[in-house]
């Protein structure tokens, strides 16, 4: 598989279960699946709804209308005005190595460009090492403490980027 066999588009409400899936299997693959996670949270099972609030949107990546990973924006309580959260990127094994992560990251500071925000935030774990990586490769930077009201109680990882 590579990026071109990879179509990108906002989320729809058929995907709100393949979407859930992904997120649920990735966190379990990599031992992240922990309380205070989106493996927990009941949003993860009708993205395509939370993703109506204004100031968000969410991507799907499919190959073949097969759902193969996601990531969106959103207007986190508590963040400032011009700052949103990338959430919820996940990305299913086989579609992994193509750059369909940096992909996703575009299309999402893209977009919220184009929202008006100038700074991306985002918490992560760190068994979740492969996606640190690419953060930090792509210009995410660490603080101190968490931003926002996010509910992650269980990340320990809170980044910061530029737009």
């Amino acid at each position: 598989m590579n990026l071109t066999d990879l179509h990108i588009r906002p989320i729809a409400e058929k995907d709100n279960k393949a979407v859930a899936v992904i997120v649920r299997a990735t966190l379990k693959e990599f031992n992240a699946d922990h309380p205070g996670t989106a493996y927990y949270e009941e949003e993860t099972d009708f993205l395509y709804t939370v993703f109506q609030t204004p100031g968000s949107v969410y991507y799907v990546a499919e190959k073949e209308d097969v759902v193969m990973g996601g990531a969106g924006i959103f207007p986190t309580s508590g963040l400032p005005a011009s700052v949103c959260e990338l959430v919820k990127m996940y990305i299913l094994p086989e579609a992994r190595g193509i750059g369909l992560g940096r992909k996703l990251m575009a299309v999402c500071f893209e977009a919220a460009r184009a929202k008006g925000y100038k700074q991306v935030y985002l918490e992560t774990k760190a068994e979740l090492q492969t996606a640190v990586i690419i953060y930090e490769k792509y210009g995410f930077r660490y603080l101190p403490a968490p931003l926002g009201n996010t509910g992650h109680f269980g990340c320990e990882l809170w980044m910061i980027r530029d737009i």
